[in-house]
């Protein structure tokens, strides 16, 4: 967990673009409830891949909450992910 929230808190937040394991993506990472609460979501250009993840930054820890798909999925995402231009 600590390697996806470094690799997650070095993301810029608002829009930008990324690729990740020889996918392109557009992004979009959200800060709400003053950073309490963090939102994550790549929809693939050019193709069908989707994904969305919350994270919940709580007094006895982080917490992932991927949206509807399995946890390794959006790990392997994350670590993955380099910003383009």
């Amino acid at each position: 967990m600590k390697a996806f929230l470094a690799a997650f808190d070095a993301l810029p937040l608002g829009t930008f673009n990324g690729a990740s394991h020889g996918r392109r993506y557009v992004i979009t990472r959200q800060d709400f409830a003053a950073g309490g609460a963090q939102k994550l979501v790549a929809e693939e250009l050019g193709g069908s891949d989707y994904i969305s993840l919350n994270v919940y930054r709580l007094a006895s820890g982080a917490r992932l909450k991927p949206c509807e798909m399995p946890k390794e999925k959006v790990v392997r995402f994350v670590l993955g992910l380099q910003i383009t231009t």
